[in-house]
């Protein structure tokens, strides 16, 4: 995909390789304040006019980074095995949340604007939301009653999804609460996004 993240013979795509698991490494370690070239060098054991030169400078890391982070995103979705279709939607819910937990600061590149300067490149914005969205929507199709629009009930639900993980992230962020109404095991999480995504799916009437 051409964007602003430089476009590379197949013989850079190792070393392009090594310095995006280091800026993922530096995002879940160190969160978005932490992450800079010149962290992104030193985890990559190289110079900051390495990472320069493959990128194009900051703004071309963070597209290249921001783009592998969608690629990761695929990767889990795609592991989710083939079952009928309500029960599929239901796991592919879950692996989205397991996802978002594993790296709430890459969750956030991805869905928010922690990077408070960076925007990422349209082109490449729309690639991998369109490519994400249309797997999720293939998913969506096949219980889709025949008379509603699958794109429709399948950005309603990934909404439903995101802003459940999105809430559950920020109450994880901060000090917990003795009189709210949720424990903050793991467990009492995981029921309610259950629910949550369960009560989306029949409120728009998708069946197998």
């Amino acid at each position: 995909m051409a964007t602003r993240h430089l476009s590379t013979r197949p013989a850079e795509q190792h070393n392009r390789g090594r310095f995006l698991d280091a800026a993922l490494t530096v995002l879940s370690e160190r969160g978005v304040a932490g992450l800079t070239v010149r962290a992104v060098a030193e985890q990559a054991g190289a110079s900051t006019i390495t990472v320069y030169t493959r990128f194009g400078g900051r703004t071309g890391l963070l597209d290249a980074l921001y783009e592998r982070a969608f690629d990761l995103l695929g990767e889990e979705l795609r592991t989710v095995p083939q079952d009928d279709g309500i029960a599929e939607l239901v796991e592919v819910a879950l692996a989205y949340r397991r996802f978002a937990l594993e790296s709430p600061a890459r969750y956030g590149l991805m869905f928010e604007r922690s990077v408070h300067d960076y925007d990422p490149d349209p082109a490449l914005r729309s690639g991998v939301l369109r490519t994400s969205f249309a797997e999720f929507v293939a998913k969506i199709d096949r219980v889709c009653p025949p008379d509603v629009v699958a794109q429709e009930c399948g950005y309603l639900l990934w909404t439903s999804m995101h802003g459940l993980v999105s809430v559950e992230l920020t109450i994880r962020s901060q000090s917990p609460l003795d009189d709210w109404f949720l424990s903050s095991d793991e467990s009492a999480h995981e029921t309610i996004y259950r629910r949550g995504v369960h009560a989306t799916i029949d409120g728009l009437g998708l069946r197998n």
